[in-house]
């Protein structure tokens, strides 16, 4: 026989212990809770002969558990003790993108941090009867909550690129709002990732750096998107028709709509656009 006894004052985890270990895969158990004078005690008496799988499946009902109820907390608590400059709507909004950050791989960081959990309570079971939980959780669970540091880490790093390229967004914006247009409609045909700009009589116009001075270009790369950002906000035109030859909308495309707001107007269907994505066929067709 085999038997583990948990012990905890908060009434949530007990009633999520309780509830969970009424679904325990393995027979035959017999669960007990009592108040003593520290804890409220659960019980599990097990009476078959495979203790290796009865301490697995403890050791997974606690390792929900963690992550379930607790989780959060501790996301709160180290992004609050590592990042303490962050004021309070900040700190929220980098707690949402650690969700989004286990949501995006789910399978992939679910299964790292219930492994790393269920290795702590199966190493510390097997050799123990009693676990205080709140002292396991403080003591006992490293491994994972460097994972969790990792990812708070890593949402940090967006939040700021994020916070930066909002603040780029905002300052382009004023600089356009401030100047006049030099010009009536640009036409940008957009298409894997490259940018062509054409005039108002749809002829190409030279976007290189030799006609723009590069004030306002990335200091790391030179792609065609950024002369044409560039060229943009050098002719500030009052209308931009942006030309989705693959139909596509990215981040660049994004950011043009977020700094030029109501002088943008998408279009994939307009002859301008049959012509390019035409050009583009008989290119992949000749490449054949």
């Amino acid at each position: 026989m085999k038997s583990v006894c948990i012990k905890t004052n908060n009434s949530n985890l007990l009633n999520y212990l309780l509830n969970e270990l009424d679904y325990i895969e393995i027979e035959p158990v017999y669960i007990s809770s009592n108040k003593f004078k520290h804890y409220n005690n659960i019980v599990v008496h097990y009476r078959g002969n495979d203790n290796e799988k009865f301490i697995h499946e403890i050791s997974c009902i606690l390792s929900c558990l963690v992550i379930d109820e607790l989780e959060e907390l501790f996301l709160k608590n180290l992004i609050l003790k590592n990042y303490f400059y962050f004021n309070f709507n900040e700190r929220k909004h980098i707690l949402d993108m650690c969700f989004e950050i286990f949501t995006d791989d789910f399978n992939l960081h679910f299964d790292k941090k219930y492994n790393s959990l269920i290795n702590s309570f199966e190493t510390y079971l097997t050799e123990n009867k009693s676990l205080v939980l709140s002292g396991f959780i403080n003591f006992r669970i490293k491994d994972y909550m460097l994972i969790l540091e990792e990812v708070v880490d890593q949402a940090v790093n967006a939040f700021v690129i994020e916070k930066e390229y909002l603040e780029f967004v905002s300052l382009l914006k004023v600089y356009i709002n401030s100047q006049s247009s030099n010009c009536d409609i640009i036409h940008l045909i957009y298409s894997n990732e490259n940018s062509i700009l054409l005039d108002t009589d749809k002829n190409v116009i030279n976007i290189s750096d030799d006609i723009f001075k590069a004030k306002y270009l990335s200091d790391i790369s030179f792609s065609s998107n950024d002369f044409a950002l560039n060229g943009l906000l050098t002719l500030l035109p009052k209308k931009i028709y942006i030309h989705l030859i693959d139909n596509c909308v990215d981040e660049f495309i994004h950011t043009l709509g977020l700094v030029f707001e109501n002088r943008v107007e998408i279009c994939t269907d307009c002859n301008i656009c049959k012509l390019y994505k035409n050009n583009k066929v008989k290119r992949t067709i000749i490449k054949k």
